[in-house]
């Protein structure tokens, strides 16, 4: 079944309950009278809600309708963001400074308002000390606690222990943050450079008295000594 409402004659009812192109309720109404109305308006007579007794239907341009309608699907398309999920992985014997690389790793991705995958690998022997890696992930989840927290809690898969961390904002929100920050850093710069710019001419002004402050003293010595 077509998705388009039924317009104009294809409305094949006896009559419907009429709504004006600005939203004004005009009454129940023959099918003939409202079609004659939509014409003495060069508008179109659009069905929008064809389950109602009798169906409801709307004066409109109905083209210009369809066009806004595509621009704001389009729009909302591309305002979408997809949370994604990003991984990191850990061995449960992890030096300070790998740690803290990983660390900032998955700060970044949290901050960006994507979920976190965080594996811990065992081999070989290291698959007998489960805790350490619970540990290990304990600590992770509580270092990071501001910017995300625990959705899915460790869970052994195999050689593997796996958590899942959310973050606490949102993708748009994080990427309306990002922004701002950019257009404040922007504008910082843009500021320094005018402070520069500004000092730079203080300087030549202040220069060029100091010049002509030297060029009166020298005259009048000049001519005192006449």
């Amino acid at each position: 079944m077509s998705a388009e409402p039924r317009i104009n004659d294809r409305i094949r009812v006896p009559e419907v309950r009429l709504v004006g192109p600005n939203g004004e309720q005009v009454g129940i109404v023959r099918i003939e009278d409202a079609l004659r109305l939509a014409g003495e308006a060069d508008l179109d007579l659009v069905e929008v809600a064809p389950g109602a007794r009798p169906p409801v239907a709307k004066l409109m341009d109905y083209g210009k309708y369809k066009y806004e309608s595509a621009m704001k699907a389009r729009e909302a398309r591309r305002n979408q963001s997809h949370v994604l999920i990003k991984e990191q992985k850990l061995r449960p014997k992890i030096d300070k400074h790998d740690y803290e690389t990983k660390k900032r790793n998955v700060e970044r991705f949290l901050a960006e308002g994507d979920k976190v995958k965080v594996t811990i690998m065992f081999r070989g022997r290291e698959q007998s000390r489960p805790e350490l890696g619970f540990r290990l992930l304990q600590r992770l989840a509580e270092d990071v606690s501001e910017l995300g927290f625990v959705e899915s809690s460790p869970k052994q898969d195999g050689r593997n222990m796996i958590m899942v961390l959310g973050p606490h904002k949102k993708k748009s929100d994080a990427k309306a943050d990002r922004e701002v920050a950019k257009a404040n850093r922007q504008a910082q710069r843009q500021a320094d450079e005018e402070a520069e710019k500004a000092e730079r001419a203080a300087g030549r002004a202040a220069a060029e008295v100091d010049k002509a402050g030297k060029g009166s003293r020298a005259q009048a010595v000049a001519e005192n000594e006449e």
